[in-house]
């Protein structure tokens, strides 16, 4: 049982579980810069396995760009630098050689990668470009750190690409949103797509999206993002191409991006009282085995035990049989507090009843699987776990969402209410709430009702929430 409950203190309740679990050590001497430890990276590197399936299978091509960016190319796109010169790491120095172009330590790609887009793309057979890179990104954080959620060293999935026109651009968009809901639903994620406020939006972008879940403690977090520049950042990184009729235009871009976030998603969205609760896809372990020794009968419970992770392992399922000298009951709470899906108990009233007993981590549900045939069994019960655990997560999701009709209203909730559009009310709407405007729901429209601020009739619903 973590010492701190999760509806009486979500922040430290957090904390307890990130340590208890062993998942990231924040003792390095370098602040807001954590270790991955073990567990903690196989999580991370489950999720990026399944972010690479989804982006090979859709046609984009992985490449890895230099941590250092010069300078003169972070300076380009002014609109740029304006979002991210008080964030940056500078490097002034080589050896005790100042630099004549100070480096920066990359805090996003668009300013590394669009000078050699420019010189990668000729002509429109070379479009559309489609890149991704899964990296370390660097910002000067200055709020308090916590991790996976607000960290200095951040481990960071981005896609750019590159497009004839508009149009072809904006299919983009929409194919991210399908990659997207994929990705979603193996990790049992529920989120919002919010088109972000003018003010609020990635610098030089025509329109950010921002992909958002909520948290137990009533505020938003931001996993993601997708933006559409049209020519914004090709016009001044010169990415042009020639046309079939010979003339010359600036390629249209958008891009997708996706952070270590996730998992702080995950321990919050699905984490309990016990700990973690992870859903099947990206567990480092989907099965624990936990042997019943019996005196006299240990060696043929052990030997049955691996018999039963062998055929497990063969059916492709990741399983960890825990043999350590230690009580049952210590084992159980170990992976109680790692969220491990499923725990398969194995005794000689089991072996002699030709089954195994099984304990849900989700929902704590107990019962037995045939050994007979136990990689079907297995599988089958990780896919109920996962839609289980995802209709739970949209549910609470639907449920955090509170709708209001006027400024004075603030339940500790994400809101929803009706907004005219307009810059002024927004800004007044931030104000008098104490929240951040998230944004319109992405491609949708509501009722028509009248603005909390204004009155103006406005068929905008916005939503607002204090962010992680």
């Amino acid at each position: 049982m973590i010492s701190i409950q999760k509806e009486e203190n979500f922040s430290d309740w957090y904390n307890d579980v990130v340590e208890r679990a062993q998942l990231s050590d924040k003792r390095y001497p370098v602040k807001g810069m954590n270790v991955w430890t073990p567990y903690g990276w196989k999580i991370m590197q489950l999720i990026d396995a399944h972010i690479r399936q989804e982006l090979d299978a859709t046609g984009h091509e992985e490449v890895c760009f230099p941590l250092l960016i010069p300078e003169t190319e972070f300076q380009k796109e002014k609109e740029h630098i304006k979002g991210f010169d008080s964030e940056v790491y500078w490097v002034t120095h080589a050896g005790n050689n100042e630099l004549d172009v100070r480096l920066i330590l990359r805090p996003t790609s668009e300013t590394a990668m669009y000078p050699m887009f420019s010189l990668w793309i000729r002509s429109h057979n070379d479009l559309p470009l489609k890149v991704y890179q899964l990296v370390n990104t660097f910002r000067y954080e200055t709020k308090q750190t916590r991790a996976f959620i607000r960290v200095r060293e951040i481990h960071f999935f981005e896609a750019h690409t590159c497009h004839v026109n508009e149009e072809d651009a904006q299919r983009q968009v929409e194919e991210d949103l399908m990659i997207l809901e994929r990705l979603m639903k193996k990790l049992c994620i529920p989120y919002s797509l919010l088109r972000r406020t003018e003010w609020d939006k990635f610098p030089g972008a025509y329109y950010t999206i921002g992909i958002d879940t909520s948290m137990p403690n009533g505020r938003s977090l931001q996993i993601g993002s997708i933006h559409h520049y049209l020519t914004n950042f090709s016009i001044p990184y010169d990415i042009s191409y020639e046309k079939e009729d010979g003339g010359r235009a600036y390629v249209h871009q958008t891009t997708f991006g996706m952070s270590e976030r996730l998992v702080g998603a995950i321990i919050g969205v699905h984490g309990d009282d016990k700990g973690l609760v992870l859903p099947p896809a990206v567990s480092p372990f989907q099965v624990v085995i936990v042997p019943i020794p019996i005196k006299g009968k240990a060696e043929l419970i052990q030997m049955k035990a691996e018999e039963l992770r062998d055929r497990l392992l063969r059916a492709g399922i990741r399983v960890k049989l825990d043999d350590r000298d230690q009580r049952p009951g210590s084992k159980f709470f170990d992976w109680e507090i790692r969220g491990v899906p499923l725990r398969l108990e194995l005794g000689m009233r089991d072996i002699d009843g030709g089954v195994v007993t099984f304990a849900r981590r989700d929902t704590g549900n107990k019962g037995t699987l045939p050994l007979s045939s136990i990689e079907d069994a297995v599988l089958q019960k990780l896919d109920e776990i996962s839609s289980d655990m995802n209709a739970r997560a949209w549910k609470r999701h639907e449920d955090s969402l509170v709708d209001i009709d006027s400024p004075e209203e603030l339940p500790l909730k994400m809101l929803r209410f009706s907004w005219c559009g307009k810059e002024s009310c927004g800004k007044e709407i931030e104000e008098k709430l104490g929240l951040t405007l998230l944004g319109t729901p992405y491609g949708k429209r509501g009722e028509r009702r009248h603005c909390i601020i204004c009155g103006e009739e406005s068929e905008n619903l916005a939503y607002a929430a204090r962010s992680m």
